[in-house]
């Protein structure tokens, strides 16, 4: 299990992708690295009195830094940009 932290969602300059966020995985700085998480899950858990966790699946690597897409089964609230996520 590895922790990643959310970066961003997928966006571009005018739309952005609701399920799809950008992960930053500590130690992966290459695209070749970060192909290797291709297919593993993704979970991020609320922080709360019902605490939810929201499933996802990394998708491919997104530019040449070791970023990796994971596409999840629902968005995520907004303020999950900055938290962990556990990669299995």
């Amino acid at each position: 299990m590895v922790t990643g932290k959310v970066i961003q969602f997928r966006r571009g300059r005018k739309t952005f992708k609701p399920r799809h966020f950008l992960l930053e995985i500590p130690g992966i700085d290459s695209r070749e690295k970060a192909a290797e998480f291709v297919g593993k899950t993704a979970e991020w858990k609320s922080t709360g009195k019902e605490p939810k966790i929201i499933t996802g699946k990394i998708s491919s690597a997104h530019g040449g830094n070791g970023v990796v897409r994971a596409i999840f089964e629902r968005g995520l609230p907004g303020q999950a940009i900055g938290t962990d996520v556990e990669i299995n």
